[in-house]
């Protein structure tokens, strides 16, 4: 019972820690431009598909695709910004929202018209679990860990050392006094989208790399992602990465109780029991 319930957790602590990459992107662009932009759903999908071209097409290392599959989404979650969500913004965050609820579905079935359903691995050597008293963890686990905690580590030297990531928690912080300090909102906005969904697109692609890929990846990754970033405070990057972990871990432990079929019910607890005793998520009122 013991060692099953610690290998719960350890798995709980990998799909955590993968979780934190999205889920932060989700957090950082709701804390600037303030509306749930769901299009990082399409945007993990983008990003999975992106370092899969990369991998099995072009040849590339896994490490390398990685990058690609950041890129990729980082520039189209720009341009769908840009072109499509910014100008109904101005109607409200609720308008902007539902905008990129039906985005996800135009995205999603884009990749579905070049790719189509089929569902998709990426060119990995194979190794043997790695075992040690009576537990087990892959090697490709450990190295998408690897992955995710450096972009959670670059992404936190950035926001607390760089001039532009001093910018975007201003904005977020407080929009109308970075104004009057002569911060461009509508650049940090850029900005926030091209980090943001280019994260997104990056735990697309670490999530593959634990499974597998189909179009409908990001989208059934954005339940666990909306939760984490509830969970943790909306808003708030710190607080993502512990939704995260808050999440993951208890969607494994779950599978005692419910079964594997029944995890993603957690997502769903998880937000009412948030909502219903601290709304303001674990973190929350914390800007970055």
């Amino acid at each position: 019972m013991f060692s099953e319930l610690a290998q719960l957790v350890i798995n709980g602590v990998v799909a955590g820690t993968i979780l934190a990459v999205p889920a932060i992107g989700f957090t950082a662009i709701f804390g600037v431009l303030r509306f749930p932009n769901f299009t990082i759903a399409s945007h993990a999908t983008i990003g999975a598909f992106a370092g899969y071209v990369a991998n099995v097409y072009f040849g590339w290392p896994a490490w390398a695709a990685l990058l690609l599959a950041f890129a990729i989404p980082a520039l189209s979650g720009v341009a769908v910004d840009e072109y499509l969500l910014k100008p109904l913004r101005k109607a409200g965050p609720l308008t902007a929202a539902i905008a990129s609820v039906g985005l996800v579905i135009v995205l999603e079935n884009v990749v579905r018209f070049f790719f189509g359903n089929d569902l998709r691995g990426y060119d990995l050597p194979l190794y043997r679990d790695w075992s040690f008293a009576g537990l087990r963890i892959g090697p490709q686990q450990v190295e998408n860990m690897a992955v995710a905690v450096i972009a959670m580590v670059v992404l936190f030297v950035f926001l607390g050392f760089t001039r532009m990531g001093k910018a975007m928690r201003a904005v977020a912080d407080n929009p109308m006094l970075a104004s009057i300090k002569g911060i461009n909102a509508d650049s940090v906005g850029r900005l926030v989208n091209l980090v943001g969904m280019g994260l997104a697109g990056l735990g697309g692609m670490l999530i593959g790399l634990d499974t597998s890929i189909d179009p409908l990846t990001g989208f059934r990754a954005i339940l666990p992602i909306f939760a984490a970033a509830v969970v943790g405070g909306l808003g708030s990057i710190p607080g993502a990465v512990v939704g995260a972990l808050t999440v993951g871990i208890g969607e494994e432990l779950s599978i005692m109780a419910l079964g594997p079929e029944y995890r993603s019910v957690f997502g769903f607890f998880a937000i009412l029991f948030v909502l219903l005793f601290r709304p303001r998520g674990i973190l929350g009122e914390r800007a970055y």
